[in-house]
């Protein structure tokens, strides 16, 4: 399927105009779908005669696409400021892997806020590897998180894994994350999408872009304020790194959706001398944002220890961001 997305000042006569001259081209059928002020323009063409970047080109088109009819949401829907955080125009999330201690989260929550982050993570429900690995605190960990935050005007980001955990996670949280091993767990991404909640969607560790957008679509189609798209890095044959941070993956989507599309450089590095790295070029190369683990002691993390930034070094990582910023504005 091929689209058209319109200028939201695009005129009926325009979008009239580029109907016609796709049918006139060839179009097997056309399909008009508008939502929040935007027209979006489906095309069928199973004959293959239409070059859509040549329509592309018409008064009132602002991009010619190989969309699907099925993520119509995830093609139309609009980004918005209110998910600024740390720095304006991105979203950064910074906090610990999981939820340990009042102390632990108090610490890492009042430099957060010193920062000017907005929106913090830290996780209540961990599903590890291992059965033997740290799981979490569950609801009183979430529940004790969360005050915390408030306390600090923070926003708390955290993974929800089980569906029946959405009702109360909605209630302590101000976005729910959807975890690379959670995807395609479609019952959960309706469930999140139903709670009309922010949901932060990790892409699957093997998924394609293409099954990326379709997860969103859930989440959209169920009722999601918006979906925040967070490239954490596939899995590839390289060994290196834990996992590959695919930042053209992440561009590539972008040129498909005007939702957010941030990094998560720790769970790509898997070790802490690569997270700023990773980071930085993820800023660079125009994603919106990152999520980074962050510990006021890293050596104490009773998960993901070797990949959590220490506080100090966090403070410089957000100064880099800045200057990479305000470089990319000249």
């Amino acid at each position: 399927m091929k689209s058209l997305l319109f200028h939201t000042d695009a005129t009926d006569l325009q979008v009239k105009a580029a109907q016609r001259a796709l049918m006139t081209a060839g179009a097997a059928n056309i399909t008009r779908m508008s939502s929040a002020g935007r027209t979006l323009m489906l095309v069928e063409d199973s004959a293959g005669l239409i070059d859509i970047q040549e329509f592309g080109k018409m008064p009132g088109v602002e991009v010619a696409m190989e969309a699907s009819s099925k993520n119509g949401h995830v093609a139309t829907a609009e980004n918005s400021p209110i998910y600024d955080s740390g720095i304006e125009g991105l979203t950064i999330i910074a906090g610990p892997c999981g939820i340990e201690t009042e102390e632990q989260v108090s610490a890492i929550f009042a430099r957060m806020a010193s920062e000017g982050i907005r929106y913090v993570r830290a996780g209540a429900y961990k599903p590890r590897t291992s059965p033997h690995d740290y799981q979490g605190p569950g609801e009183g960990g979430l529940e004790m998180a969360s005050e915390i935050a408030r306390d600090y005007g923070l926003q708390l980001v955290s993974e929800v894994v089980d569906p029946r955990d959405v009702e109360f996670a909605v209630q302590h949280v101000a976005m729910i994350q959807i975890g690379t091993r959670s995807m395609q767990n479609f019952a959960l991404l309706k469930e999140a999408g139903r709670s009309g909640m922010p949901v932060l969607l990790k892409r699957g560790m093997s998924a394609t872009v293409e099954e990326w957008i379709g997860a969103a679509e859930h989440a959209l189609t169920a009722g999601a304020e918006t979906v925040i798209f967070c490239e954490r890095g596939i899995r590839t044959f390289e060994t290196s790194t834990r996992n590959t941070l695919d930042l053209l993956g992440a561009m590539a989507l972008k040129e498909r959706t005007r939702l957010r599309v941030i990094a998560d450089p720790s769970h790509a590095a898997g070790r802490r001398s690569l997270v700023a790295p990773g980071a930085l070029a993820a800023i660079a190369a125009g994603l919106d944002g990152v999520i980074v683990e962050v510990h006021h002691d890293p050596a104490s993390a009773r998960s993901d220890a070797a990949q959590a930034l220490p506080l100090d070094d966090f403070s410089v990582l957000m100064e880099k961001i800045r200057n990479i910023r305000e470089a990319l504005r000249i």
